[in-house]
């Protein structure tokens, strides 16, 4: 079942270890136990703390996607705690379209769709979008942190 409640800035901020500028994603636009949809407009901020000599750069993407990875880990989990740290351990077929992010108009579309979990961790396909265009897919393991 598709979770259709639009998730703001503000509870996503408690979902994700980073804070302030870090926080990359806007909302969530949708969701299930497999899936998630989210958007980003961070990518035109002139202050993005990821952006390096002015520019964004496409590889910048992996972090968006670690987010809503880290988002639909603590949004399927539901727990009142803070939720696990997770680190990106292993990334794989990574393939970038585009060379940076800060030169495109719209809004950005950072989609993760969860393919195995285990108690440590998990492995997500993970997709980057603006407008209809791919512009960074991969694929991802989490490690998640010991309690």
């Amino acid at each position: 079942m598709v979770v259709q409640d639009v998730i703001e800035a503000q509870e996503l901020a408690t979902l994700l270890p980073h804070s302030g500028a870090m926080c990359l994603l806007d909302s969530v636009r949708s969701w299930d136990e497999r899936t998630i949809s989210c958007r980003a407009v961070s990518h035109q901020d002139p202050n993005n703390p990821l952006r390096d000599r002015g520019i964004l750069p496409a590889h910048a993407g992996i972090e968006y996607a670690g987010q809503a990875m880290a988002v639909h880990g603590g949004l399927c989990e539901r727990r009142d705690t803070k939720p696990k740290l997770g680190y990106l351990a292993v990334l794989t077929n990574v393939d970038w379209y585009c060379s940076r992010l800060d030169d495109l108009p719209e809004a950005l579309t950072v989609m993760a769709e969860r393919l195995v979990a285990a108690g440590n961790g998990y492995s997500y396909h993970f997709g980057l979008y603006h407008l209809d265009t791919l512009l960074l897919e991969g694929q991802a393991v989490v490690a998640l942190q010991d309690a």
